[in-house]
């Protein structure tokens, strides 16, 4: 297990928040020498720590601002019968264009599904036209997000 100092945390904190500063721009926002911040982002990432790099998006820019969360219940006989898991319907869902993120948890759905698109138009194609058709889901609830921070 990766051992995290002081250090670590304050190049984790920058490039969570700055994915796109260079080494340089990281040591001088923490006081030590670029070596010691290049060592470190290469140590956290042979670890595991840092699994990717990644960009965060103006999704109004893109016209995919619409998102809503999809909670799936799962017909759990119809997939044994079919002989695929939870984890099989989940990677499924997963291939979608118009997926983000994919979650299988427990209480009163199987699985959480983020999904963006367009408009309400475009989720209503993909939710019914799409979603709901795959082999395993049994029945889904849509919670529209009208306000992200």
């Amino acid at each position: 297990m990766a051992k995290i100092d002081e250090t670590d945390l304050k190049i984790l904190q920058i490039l969570k928040e700055h994915g796109d500063y260079t080494v340089r721009q990281i040591a001088r926002k923490i006081g030590v020498p670029p070596t010691t911040v290049h060592r470190r982002i290469k140590k956290l990432k042979q670890e595991g720590v840092i699994k990717k790099f990644t960009i965060e998006l103006d999704y109004k820019k893109l016209e995919k601002n619409f998102v809503a969360y999809v909670l799936v219940s799962v017909n759990l006989h119809l997939l044994k019968q079919k002989k695929k898991t939870q984890y099989d319907l989940a990677k499924e869902i997963r291939k979608f264009h118009f997926v983000e993120r994919v979650d299988i948890v427990s209480g009163g759905a199987d699985i959480v599904v983020v999904i963006r698109v367009k408009d309400v138009e475009e989720f209503d194609k993909v939710l019914l036209g799409k979603l709901q058709l795959l082999e395993g889901v049994d029945k889904t609830q849509s919670m529209i997000v009208i306000h992200r921070e």
